[in-house]
C-alpha cells in the first residue's frame, strides 16, 4: 500500500491582487481633483449662473493662456527650478509679432514665427545661464523678466501695436463647432507635454534631475542639456500663449502678462507638483489651471472685491501647499 501524501502536499492557492488604496490616495492627482470638485460645487451654490453652458466655456477660454504658460512652468519646476520671465516673454513675443506684421508689412505667418522664435531665444538664454553659467534660476529669470519687459516697451514706444489682419483673431476668439479654439490649442499642447514627460527618456531624465540631480548626473544623464531643453520649452510655451493673447486682443501689448508668471506657478502648485521638484503630473497642472480659473470666475460672479480676491487666492495656494506636504 502506498502512503497517503495528501496531508503533506502543499496546496497552491492563487490570491487576487489587493487594491493598493493607500497608493491611489497618495497620487498627485487626488488633492487637485478633490479641490476642483469642492470649489466647483461651492461656486455653483454661490452663483446660479456658474454651471451655465456659456460660463463653463468662458472659464476654459480664460484659463487657456495661463494654462499654456503653466505647461512650460511644470517642466521647469519638476527639475527644481523656476521661471519668472514667462509673462514678460509672452508680452514681448506678442509685441514682436504685431510689429513685424503692422510696422514692417510682413505676412501674418512670418509675424507668428518671429514671435515664437523670440520665446525660444529667451528660453535658451535662461537655460544656458542656469545650466552652464551655474546661476540660480530665480535670479536669471528675474533678470530676463526685466529685459524682456524693457525690450517690448522700447520696441513699441510704450504703446500697443494694433492693425493686425482679422484672421489672427481666430487664435484668440475663434471656435471649432462649439469649442473655443484657445481651449483646443491648450489641450493639444498638454497632450504633447504628457507624451514627452510620460513616454520618453527625456521625461524620465526631467524627473530624475528634480529628484536628485547629483545622482542623475552620475548615472549618465546630461543634466545641462536637459536644463537647456526645459527652459527652452518654457520660452516656447510663453510664445504660444502670446499667439492666443494677441489673437484675443488683436494687438501687441508690451504691458500684457504682468503677474501671469505667478498664476502659472500657482496652477502648477495647485496641480500637485512639488515645488522642490521630482514629483508631479502634467495632468495635475491642467486641473490646477482650471481650478484657478474657476476661483477667479466664481469670485467675480459673487461680486467679491478684486483686491480681496488676490488675498483669497493667496491663502488657498498656501493651504494647498501645506496640505500637499502633510498628505505626502
Amino acid at each position: 500500500m502506498q502512503p497517503d501524501t495528501t496531508a503533506t502536499t502543499p496546496v497552491k492557492q492563487t490570491r487576487r491582487p489587493k487594491l493598493q488604496i493607500g497608493q491611489m490616495l497618495r497620487s498627485p492627482l487626488v488633492l487637485p481633483l478633490a479641490g476642483l470638485i469642492v470649489v466647483s460645487l461651492l461656486m455653483g451654490l454661490a452663483s446660479e449662473n456658474f454651471f451655465s453652458f456659456d460660463n463653463i466655456f468662458n472659464v476654459l477660454r480664460q484659463v487657456s493662456i495661463v494654462g499654456i504658460l503653466a505647461v512650460g512652468m511644470t517642466f521647469v519646476i519638476l527639475t527644481g527650478g523656476i521661471d519668472l520671465s514667462v509673462g514678460a516673454v509672452m508680452a514681448l513675443s506678442g509685441t514682436i509679432c504685431a510689429g513685424l506684421v503692422v510696422n514692417m508689412g510682413m505676412p501674418g505667418v512670418v509675424g507668428l514665427a518671429g514671435g515664437v522664435l523670440v520665446g525660444i531665444a529667451f528660453g535658451m538664454f535662461n537655460g544656458a545661464m542656469v545650466a552652464w553659467g551655474r546661476m540660480p534660476a530665480i535670479i536669471v529669470t528675474l533678470a530676463t523678466m526685466g529685459i524682456a519687459r524693457g525690450l517690448g516697451l522700447i520696441y513699441s514706444g510704450g504703446y500697443p501695436i494694433s492693425g493686425l489682419p482679422s484672421w489672427l483673431s481666430w487664435f484668440g476668439i475663434g471656435r471649432i463647432g462649439i469649442v473655443p479654439v484657445p481651449v483646443i490649442f491648450m489641450v493639444l499642447i498638454y497632450a504633447c507635454a504628457w507624451v514627452l514627460l510620460q513616454r520618453t527618456p527625456f521625461g524620465r531624465h526631467v524627473y530624475s534631475i528634480g529628484g536628485n540631480e547629483t545622482a542623475a548626473r552620475l548615472s549618465g544623464v546630461k543634466t545641462q542639456r536637459i536644463k537647456l531643453a526645459i527652459y527652452t520649452i518654457s520660452g516656447l510655451t510663453s510664445s504660444l500663449a502670446a499667439i492666443v493673447l494677441t489673437g484675443r486682443l488683436m494687438s501687441g501689448q508690451p504691458n500684457a502678462g504682468v503677474g501671469f508668471e505667478l498664476d502659472a506657478i500657482a496652477a502648477v502648485v495647485l496641480g500637485g507638483t512639488s515645488i522642490a521638484g521630482g514629483r508631479g503630473l502634467i495632468l495635475g497642472t491642467l486641473i490646477g489651471a482650471v481650478l484657478l480659473g474657476i476661483l477667479n470666475n466664481g469670485l467675480n460672479l459673487m461680486g467679491i472685491n478684486p483686491y480681496l480676491q488676490d488675498v483669497i487666492k493667496g491663502l488657498i495656494i498656501l493651504l494647498a501647499i501645506y496640505i500637499g506636504r502633510e498628505w505626502r
